[in-house]
C-alpha cells in the first residue's frame, strides 16, 4: 500500500516543461534588436489626415525659409550642426535658410540652450520676414502630460502666424528616435494632424510615411554615446531629402488642384 501523496512524487512532465522554457527563453533572446526599447508601448494608430488639400504652396526662388525646432533641427550627432538636416534642406533647395533649433525644447518642455516653443517664437526677430517657416517636432513633450498639450501647440502657431501673417507654415512632426514608436510620440503626432488640419495648414509625419523603420534604423540613427538616439550625418542627409520630397509633393498636389475642373471634387494624394 502506498503512502497517502506517494504516487504524486513523480512528475514525469518536469523535464518537458524546463525544455520548454528554455526554448522560450532562445526565442525571446533572438528577437532582442539594439533600437527597439522593450518597454516602450505600441503605438497608437495613426489619425487619418484630412481630404482637402492646403492652400498652394508657392515659393519665390529665392525663398526666406525659417526651420524652427528640437534638437533635430540644431543638427544634433551631426559632425558639426550645420550637416544637420535644416542647413543641409537649405543648401539643397537654394534656400536663405534660417535655422533656429534649440536642444530639448518642445511645445512645453524648456530646452537645454532656450525656452519652450512659445519663449522662443516671443524672442524671434520679427524683420526675419521668411516666406515659409517649417516647425519641426518634438519629442521632447513625451514625457510630459497631455494635459494642455493642444492649449500649448495653438497658442505657439497663434504667435508666430501673428509675427509673420505673410508666411507659408507647414508642421513637421516628430520623427522617431527608438522603435517601436512611444505610445506619447503617436499621440503628439496624432494631436499635430489634427490641429494642423482645422486650419488648412501642410503637415508632414515622418511616422505616418514610415521615414524610420527596422530595416534604416541604423543607417539613420546613431545609437551611440554620442549620438545618443538622434541622425548621424548619413540620418540627417537622409531627412533633408526625404522632407525635400514632401515639400515637392506639395507643389504638386497644388498643381493638380489648379487643373482640376471646378465641379471635381479635390483630395489629397
Amino acid at each position: 500500500m502506498h503512502a497517502p501523496g506517494g504516487s504524486r512524487g513523480r512528475r514525469p512532465w518536469l523535464p518537458l516543461l524546463g525544455a520548454a522554457l528554455a526554448v522560450a527563453i532562445v526565442c525571446a533572446l533572438g528577437m532582442w534588436r539594439p533600437w527597439i526599447v522593450p518597454s516602450a508601448p505600441v503605438a497608437a494608430e495613426s489619425v487619418a489626415l484630412p481630404q482637402a488639400v492646403p492652400a498652394a504652396l508657392e515659393l519665390p526662388g529665392n525663398a526666406r525659409v525659417l526651420v524652427f525646432g528640437d534638437s533635430w533641427v540644431y543638427g544634433s550627432a551631426a559632425t558639426v550642426p550645420t550637416l544637420g538636416f535644416a542647413y543641409r534642406l537649405s543648401e539643397q533647395l537654394g534656400w536663405q535658410g534660417i535655422v533656429d533649433g534649440v536642444r530639448g525644447s518642445g511645445y512645453l518642455k524648456p530646452g537645454l540652450d532656450g525656452g519652450s516653443y512659445g519663449e522662443r517664437v516671443a524672442a524671434l526677430d520679427p524683420s526675419l520676414d521668411p516666406d515659409l517657416i517649417i516647425l519641426e517636432g518634438s519629442i521632447n513633450d513625451r514625457r510630459l502630460p497631455a494635459t494642455g498639450y493642444r492649449d500649448a501647440v495653438t497658442a505657439v502657431w497663434d504667435a508666430l502666424k501673428a509675427r509673420y501673417p505673410d508666411a507659408t507654415i507647414v508642421i513637421l512632426g516628430p520623427a522617431p528616435q527608438v522603435l517601436p514608436v512611444e505610445k506619447a510620440t503617436a499621440r503628439i503626432d496624432a494631436d499635430l494632424a489634427e490641429l494642423a488640419a482645422a486650419r488648412g495648414w501642410w503637415y508632414i509625419s515622418p511616422i505616418a510615411e514610415g521615414w524610420i523603420t527596422e530595416a534604416n534604423y541604423l543607417d539613420v540613427i546613431d545609437t551611440g554615446p554620442i549620438g545618443r538616439d538622434h541622425p548621424s550625418d548619413a540620418g540627417h542627409a537622409y531627412l533633408a531629402e526625404r522632407v525635400a520630397e514632401a515639400l515637392d509633393d506639395m507643389r504638386a498636389a497644388t498643381e493638380v488642384v489648379a487643373d482640376a475642373p471646378l465641379d471635381e471634387e479635390i483630395t489629397a494624394p
